[in-house]
């Protein structure tokens, strides 16, 4: 088969390229490479997937110098007549749709770049597939489109009709978009909904990133809710194998959302020990009230995706700091 899978410069289109090509799969792996945090990391990314930085321009495939099974294009969402060329010459059998402006914060100060890239990029994908016979797409969803729900334990049943950032908004609006979709044009849509992700090559804007930074650097690590918190920190090898399991899966629903998670709440106090542990040495911590807005207690309800794959995470907090912390040292030459 031929896979498209978008935001293979980010974090998880990053692994989820690496696994689909390890598993035989025609890859073709695109991204704009945008500057919302540092590039170097994603050219990073994409050399360790066999791309030059050198060697890459605008709109023009380049062939991985380390696999005969990728290839990768810079090229933007919004860019309709780009996108549907791509298709058109490729004939993909499956979309993979990682790509989006991520970030909730950011979406405050920037919230035009949300549009452009997660509801008019998603367009250009859907009308894509519609016209080149690409029945299949799975897309990244998110656990912020639950909002500010009263309920630790999140569950597709739940309602998501109150989300409280443009980010979550423009994430529910491809769950709508998809859902049209399938049902007008036939196609096979999937939406994802991950949990608190974090590993090896992660993004340097999220948590455990900036704890590692916070301990490593003896700057002050602000701990909200003095400690008291949970989250489904999910490890990334976890998450792709939930995307590879439903990717294979024969689904009976044109339509289908699934959460990926750890399905297990860790405390952040534990979180920031395991850190600790892994790092020898101990965090400067700042102890601070809830945060507007914040919530104490999210994780994820993955009954469906065990149901549909079989497929559960495996990798416990110890583990997935461990192997984040290893690489952290050795990218950065620690």
């Amino acid at each position: 088969m031929k896979v498209l899978i978008t935001g293979t410069a980010g974090f998880i289109g990053f692994h989820t390229s690496l696994k689909f090509v390890g598993a035989g799969f025609e890859v073709v792996g695109i991204d704009n490479i945008n500057d919302y945090y540092d590039t170097s990391l994603k050219y990073d990314r994409l050399k360790a997937s066999g791309i030059n930085e050198s060697d890459i321009h605008y709109n023009e495939l380049v062939q991985s110098f380390s696999n005969v099974n990728y290839r990768f294009m810079k090229v933007n969402l919004e860019d309709a007549d780009a996108i549907m060329d791509l298709f058109q010459n490729e004939k993909f059998d499956m979309v993979i749709h990682l790509a989006a402006q991520a970030g909730v914060r950011y979406s405050l100060e920037n919230p035009k770049s949300y549009i452009q890239s997660n509801v008019v990029g998603f367009l250009n994908i859907l009308e894509a597939c519609r016209n080149n016979n690409a029945r299949k797409l799975l897309f990244a969803s998110s656990s912020s489109i639950y909002g500010m729900s009263d309920k630790p334990l999140l569950s597709i049943t739940d309602n998501t009709d109150n989300p409280i950032s443009l980010y979550a908004a423009t994430k529910k609006s491809n769950e709508l978009m998809a859902h049209v979709y399938s049902h007008l044009y036939n196609i096979q849509t999937i939406g994802l909904r991950f949990f608190t992700v974090y590993g090896p090559w992660g993004r340097p804007d999220m948590a455990p990133f900036l704890f590692a930074d916070s301990i490593i650097n003896n700057k002050i690590l602000k701990v909200f809710n003095h400690g008291n918190m949970q989250r489904d920190f999910t490890f990334i090898d976890d998450i792709v194998e939930g995307i590879y399991s439903i990717a294979k899966v024969d689904l009976k629903s044109k339509y289908n959302i699934f959460n990926i998670g750890n399905n297990t709440p860790v405390k952040l106090l534990d979180f920031i020990d395991c850190l600790e542990n892994e790092l020898n040495k101990k965090a400067v911590k700042e102890m601070h009230e809830m945060q507007a807005g914040d919530v104490i207690a999210t994780w994820a309800d993955t009954k469906e995706l065990v149901t549909a794959t079989g497929y559960q995470p495996q990798t416990d907090i110890k583990s997935g700091v461990k192997t984040f912390v290893a690489w952290y040292r050795e990218y950065y030459e620690l």
